[in-house]
Formats: C-alpha cells, sequence, structure tokens
C-alpha cells in the first residue's frame, strides 16, 4: 500500500489523486449527498471537473473524452438514480469499445435496511448488465486494485466500460495514498509469433481478387495504421471495404477503396467476388452490414483482439488473435518475404487486381441510393466538406443526417468521426462533442444531431458555455421523426407519434448563451461553420431541407 509517513486522505480524496497519477486531468459528473466525499480531492490533485447537467450527459461526456484522447475517460456519480442515468452511455461505450470508467458511491448496506435515499435492489448487478464489469470495492485497497484493474484492462485488452461502487461511509474514511503507477507500458496485445501469418500472405499473394474490411479496431491507432493499411493496399493489389468505424483508413481518392458502404445491399455481391476476405478488427455485426451474412464464397480471414468475435456466426476459415495494427505490420513483412521468393513476379508494388472504373461505379450507385433514400442531405455534406477543417473532429447523433454523412462524407484521417453505432442511442453527439473538445483543447469539435435526439440532452449547452468550448452544433431540424416515419410507410403503418412540438432552437440555445444561427443558402452555411471555429461558445446552426 503505501510507504511511513505518506499523507493520509479520505479515501474518496485519495482517489482522485490516484486518477492523476495514472493520467486523469477531466473528470465529468454530479456531486451529490452520498459522493460528496469523492469530488474532496479533485481541485487538490490538479484535474479539472466537468459538470453535467445529466448523468447521461456526463457519461458521454467521458465517452467523447476517451475517443478524443485514447486516454480513459472518468466519470463520477451518486447511489441509485445517478448510477441508472449513466447506465446508457455506459451500454455504448460497452458496444462501441470505449474506455469509460464511472466510479459510484453506493450505500453502505441495502439487505436489512429498507427505505433508504437512492436505494436499489442490487445496483452493481444493474451495472454489470451494460459493462465489462460492475464492482464494488470494501477496503481501500479494494478500490486501488480495482481502479488499476480497469487501467491495464483498457491497454491490454479490448476498452470497455468499467463499474467500480464505493460504501458512502468508506469514501469519508482515512485511507494510505495508493500505491504508485503500475511498472512498465502496460501493453500485452497478443504476439504474432515470426512466420505464423506467411501462410496467409502466401494466399494474398495468390488471390485473384483479395479485399480486406477495415474496422474500429484499426482505426483506433490512428495515422500510422492509416498510413500502412494504404501501403498494404498497393504492395498486394487488394481492394478494401470499411466500416463506419474504420472511416479514415483508406483516403478519399484511393482506388481501391470502396469507402464506407459496407452496409449497402450490393456489397454483399462485390464481396462474394473474392477469392480471399480478411476482415481486420470489425464485429461485422447488424450495425455494420444491415444483413445477416457478409457474403464471402472465398477464403475467409478474421483478425481481433477479442476471441468472442473470432467465433461469431461469420465462422472464419482462418482466424489470428492480435491487435490489428499488429497484424497489418507483420503482414506487410510477411507478403514482402512471400513476394521474393517468387521468382516469376517483379519485386515491385503489386499492380491493382480490381478495376479502378469498377470500384468508382459502384461508388456512384451507392450515392445516388443514399440521397435516393434521404435526398437533398448529400449536397449538404458536399458543402460542409469543402469547408471543413482537415483536423476536424465530428461527433455524431442517430439522425437521417448522419446515416447520409457516414457513407457520402469522406474523411480522411481514421478516428475522427465517432457516432454511436452498436446501441444507438439518441442524445449522444453534444455531450460526447463536448467531451473531445474538452480533450482536444484549441483544436476544431463538431457535433451534428437531429431535432428530436438533441433534446434528449440539449441543457448540456450549458456545461458547453461555462467550458467556452467553440462547437459547431449542425443540427438538423426535418420537424419530425423522419427515419422512423419513413419505416412506417414501408412496413406500409399509418404513420403515428412521429411529429412532436419542437422549440424554437436558436432561442433556446441562445437563452444558454450561446450562438446561434439559421443560414438559408450553401454558402451563408458554409460561412456560419467557419465562423463558429472562431468564438469563445457554441454555435447552433439550424439546418432544413430548404438548404438543398
Amino acid at each position: 500500500m503505501g510507504q511511513k509517513g505518506e499523507a493520509m486522505r479520505p479515501l474518496g480524496a485519495q482517489i482522485s489523486h490516484m486518477l492523476k497519477s495514472r493520467g486523469v486531468d477531466v473528470i465529468f459528473g454530479i456531486p451529490g449527498v452520498h459522493n460528496v466525499e469523492m469530488y474532496r480531492g479533485i481541485e487538490e490533485a490538479g484535474i479539472t471537473h466537468v459538470l453535467a447537467r445529466h448523468e447521461q450527459g456526463a457519461g458521454f461526456m467521458a465517452d467523447g473524452y476517451a475517443r478524443a484522447s485514447g486516454k480513459p475517460g472518468v466519470a463520477y456519480v451518486i447511489t441509485g438514480p445517478g448510477l441508472c442515468n449513466i447506465m446508457t452511455p455506459l451500454g455504448q461505450a460497452y458496444s462501441d469499445s470505449v474506455s469509460v470508467l464511472t466510479i459510484s458511491s453506493c450505500l453502505d448496506e441495502h439487505v436489512g435496511h429498507r427505505g433508504q435515499l437512492h436505494q436499489m435492489k442490487d445496483q452493481r448487478a444493474a451495472a454489470a448488465t451494460v459493462c465489462d464489469w460492475s464492482e464494488e470495492a470494501r477496503s481501500p485497497r479494494a478500490a486501488y486494485d480495482l481502479i488499476d484493474r480497469a487501467f491495464v484492462e483498457f491497454e491490454t485488452k479490448r476498452p470497455r466500460s468499467k463499474h467500480i461502487q464505493v460504501p458512502i461511509g468508506l469514501l469519508g474514511e482515512m485511507a494510505p495514498e495508493a500505491p504508485a503507477t503500475v511498472p512498465g507500458a502496460m501493453e500485452s496485445h497478443p504476439g504474432l509469433e515470426a512466420g505464423d501469418m506467411r501462410g496467409i500472405a502466401l494466399d494474398l499473394l495468390n488471390a485473384r481478387k483479395p479485399l480486406f474490411i477495415l474496422g474500429g479496431g484499426l482505426a483506433v491507432s490512428g495515422g500510422a495504421a492509416a498510413l500502412h493499411m494504404r501501403l498494404l493496399l498497393k504492395e498486394t493489389g487488394a481492394a478494401a471495404f470499411m466500416t463506419y468505424a474504420g472511416s479514415g483508413l483508406l483516403a478519399s481518392d484511393d482506388e481501391m477503396s470502396f469507402g464506407t458502404y459496407l452496409g449497402r445491399a450490393e456489397s454483399k455481391r462485390i464481396i462474394g467476388e473474392s477469392d480471399l476476405v480478411i476482415a481486420i478488427g470489425t464485429e461485422l455485426s447488424e450495425c455494420d452490414l444491415w444483413r445477416d451474412e457478409l457474403g464471402h464464397t472465398g477464403q475467409f480471414v478474421r483478425v481481433d483482439i477479442d476471441p468472442e468475435v473470432l467465433v461469431d456466426r461469420h465462422r472464419a476459415d482462418t482466424t489470428v488473435l492480435a491487435d490489428a495494427f499488429s497484424f497489418v505490420m507483420k503482414m506487410r513483412a510477411d507478403f514482402a518475404f512471400a513476394l521474393s521468393m517468387r521468382d516469376d513476379l517483379p519485386d515491385e508494388v503489386m499492380p491493382a487486381k480490381w478495376s479502378a472504373k469498377e470500384i468508382a461505379d459502384a461508388k456512384a450507385r451507392f450515392r445516388a441510393e443514399s440521397d435516393a433514400e434521404r435526398p437533398g442531405i448529400a449536397g449538404i455534406c458536399d458543402a460542409l466538406r469543402e469547408v471543413m477543417p482537415a483536423d476536424a473532429m465530428i461527433y455524431s447523433d442517430m439522425t437521417q443526417f448522419a446515416y447520409v454523412a457516414k457513407e457520402v462524407w469522406d474523411i480522411d484521417q481514421p478516428g475522427f468521426w465517432h457516432h454511436p453505432t452498436g446501441f444507438g442511442t439518441l442524445g449522444y453527439a453534444l455531450p460526447a462533442s463536448i467531451g473531445g473538445a474538452m480533450a482536444r483543447r484549441g483544436k476544431p469539435t463538431v457535433c451534428i444531431a437531429g431535432d428530436y435526439g438533441f433534446q434528449y440532452t440539449v441543457q448540456e449547452l450549458g456545461a458547453a458555455v461555462e467550458m467556452k468550448l467553440p462547437i459547431p452544433i449542425l443540427l438538423w431540424d426535418n420537424h419530425k421523426l423522419k427515419e422512423i416515419e419513413d419505416s412506417m410507410v414501408a412496413s406500409q403503418i399509418a404513420p403515428n407519434a412521429v411529429v412532436a412540438l419542437n422549440p424554437d432552437f436558436c432561442k433556446l440555445a441562445e437563452s444558454y448563451g450561446c450562438l446561434a444561427t439559421e443560414p438559408a443558402t450553401l454558402d451563408e452555411l458554409q460561412a456560419a461553420l467557419t465562423e463558429a471555429f472562431q468564438v469563445d461558445r457554441p454555435t447552433l446552426i439550424r439546418m432544413t431541407s430548404a438548404l438543398s
């Protein structure tokens, strides 16, 4: 534990000091009578606290911070309703593999004493339904060990949300300092032994039309992963699809990229044309494919850090338990070796094995389909993309605008577009963009939301104004739950409960201290976006179909 003469503090304060020593510089949360001891040491430890207006907002902020910074996002909440309110963000972080740690208070005893404030039947078990794990610390040592366990697992396993609860009485008890940080870099991704992938490399060399499917597990390695993946495509002559989470791994002008159109029905036919499909760092989930089958007919290779993924319904011929980036680096080396062993081939970059024209034509068809399904949005995306800073990080919500944008709006950097893909919650974008902006002070951060989902967390405008964050909020206002209405019509159901009374969004934003504007033309929209990055507060930019 600690050394003789160390500073003794209440455990709640020691936890904040421990988090600071582990690299935490921002905590998102809401204080209450049950977790007040957790707030004793925040300022003393040198940590910035962002006051959310709702625990759901705090959880999404922590999620957005983690995605932008590459470090765990941490939230403090109270017993009972505080934890319940943050469970939706915890479920989203679990689904999207995001490092979010929630620390809550809990009752000292809840079995034999009923009627207590914030009481639940089993708070720990409730959180466990949406987390990687949920545990209770009943001693200072247990609290410290659980925090270190969470941080080590964030680094060495597939990131998932985690919850630690500490009894109210224990938070106020004097405790020694936490142990020193765990030695080493805390990285132990499954390794790749020399030669164990040369068979895959040889298959890649001999394949007629090899195809990669690139997911978020590769995108988390950032620009280095993008660089080496683009080189691997050129070296092998392969083509590739990206999942939504993998967007940015390939450049917008890459002739061998099918873009992020994996969810289009025709992609099944294209995948079926390949005699070797290699999926890297992706679950190939319903939210990636929007169909039951991937469509592969040839050899299928899966690469993932999560063993569960490797034995799913897609049943790959070959599985590799490995970090996605490590696989790409090893594959480049093994492919170069395989190429050097072939006397009948030049020792140079492999010619493309797919037709660039066919890929371009397919992408044009995909875009046309997207535009036909939700008319007018693609053109607005084009206008925004023209003036969007290259280093802008975008957070989007469940809205028709984002559904189109994720397909037609090419970004050139991985990990710069974040969407609540798996759990699919509304209200994500605004608080997540606040967390992202806190992680990237001075760099552009953008929020894309729909008129209905925006109202789930609109109150977090107050936090954004308090923190002086220049976030452009691109609000798509179609006056209804349009996606649900379209679904009802397609199902031959008379539209019902899809129209809601909206506020005057610009006045609402201004009442929080934000700036607001309603551009009437695409030129005005571009100007509004550019200006929004130059101020000291959020700017709500209301967009409607009239812009198209």
